[in-house]
């Protein structure tokens, strides 16, 4: 593991300092200002932190922040992480169309990709056994995914990913359905499953939405909540979240909030469980389904900005993990998704597209 830097937490107190102030200056505004104020200062704390660190993250982090920030913000700094990781995602996606002539490619990469799979977590560990038993399907998720975020790209049919036709090709012979609708799978790994039928169905190779949403539904029926235990529990809400943001292609545009009563609603009836025992990740995700929504006045969107802000360590500027970790790459996913929420500006913008930048 990378050794810690120096990191500006100086600059992070002086943010958290300044939340204080604007707490104590509140009979100088209307309640509600003060509430979206004292919100977006403490997004823009994290953010500081964050910035100044963000050289020192690996490129997968420094992907997953940038592109969200930039999708909310439209912001042309980040569009230079993104020019990198277009650049890789290119070479990737290039090996394997490539590999794919080999029909032993997608077997061999599967097992090296299990192989490899991290172990830190029982929840880690919990999905490296579940994907060893799928064949070739940790091969094909992840191209899936690559694609999916060349698409975003608007790299896709341009010549610096030729013959892509022929990984969809590939990705069509695969038995999505069996894998998506898996009890097992889906009891492990909701949110990805949610991301990869919304993937299936953003490419052409197949729309799968309808039987995976009602596979999710008899898995996790209405009122099902009270039985789970905290790990089902959090996979339940982590799948609801995640139709909602993936369909919105991650942060790219407005989702229409009838598509997702069924979700919405259990989450404004679950509010206080979900504040309760729910990490800050899901809370943050949660929020972020009613904002893509443009439900940013629903009250659980003002509750959980609350939570979000009540826990910000003083010290380190940051989020911290339960455990009262604030590693920086660790809680990345976490502390980026709090920035989202708490500045969420209101405009959405796609891309970035790189497919005039000579990739």
């Amino acid at each position: 593991m990378t050794e810690r830097r120096h990191y500006p937490w100086p600059r992070a107190a002086f943010w958290y300092g300044w939340l204080l102030v604007l707490l104590l200056a509140g009979c100088a505004a209307a309640p509600t200002e003060v509430e979206s104020e004292r919100h977006r200062e403490a997004g823009l704390a994290i953010q500081a932190v964050y910035e100044a660190a963000l050289p020192e993250l690996s490129m997968a982090k420094q992907r997953h922040y940038a592109q969200r920030l930039y999708r909310i913000t439209g912001e042309p700094r980040y569009r230079e992480i993104a020019h990198e990781h277009g650049r890789r995602l290119v070479q990737q996606l290039r090996d394997d169309i490539e590999g794919l002539a080999d029909p032993d490619y997608a077997a061999v990469r599967s097992r090296q990709i299990v192989e490899s799979y991290p172990q830190r977590t029982a929840k880690q560990r919990a999905r490296r056994a579940m994907l060893a038993e799928w064949g070739e399907i940790p091969f094909a998720r992840q191209l899936l995914f690559r694609l999916a975020q060349a698409d975003y790209y608007g790299l896709l049919g341009t010549s610096a990913i030729a013959h892509h036709e022929r990984a969809l090709d590939y990705l069509a012979g695969v038995a999505w359905e069996h894998f998506l609708t898996d009890a097992d799978v889906m009891g492990i790994y909701a949110a990805q499953v949610a991301n990869q039928v919304y993937f299936l169905h953003q490419l052409g190779i197949a729309d799968l939405r309808e039987q995976v949403v009602a596979s999710f539904r008899r898995q996790y029926p209405g009122g099902s909540a009270a039985w789970l235990d905290e790990a089902e529990y959090h996979n339940k809400l982590y799948g609801m979240t995640h139709f909602v943001i993936a369909s919105s292609r991650y942060y790219q545009r407005w989702v229409d909030p009838q598509d997702y009563v069924w979700i919405l609603e259990s989450f404004a009836e679950d509010i206080d469980r979900i504040l309760a025992s729910a990490t800050e990740d899901i809370q943050a995700e949660v929020a972020l389904s009613f904002l893509l929504a443009g439900q940013e006045e629903h009250p659980a969107v003002g509750r959980i900005r609350d939570s979000l802000v009540a826990a910000i360590d003083p010290q380190s500027g940051i989020i911290p993990s339960t455990a009262g970790s604030a590693d920086l790459a660790r809680g990345e996913h976490r502390n980026v998704l709090a920035i989202m929420v708490l500045r969420w500006p209101g405009r959405l913008y796609p891309g970035p597209d790189l497919s005039l930048m000579g990739l």
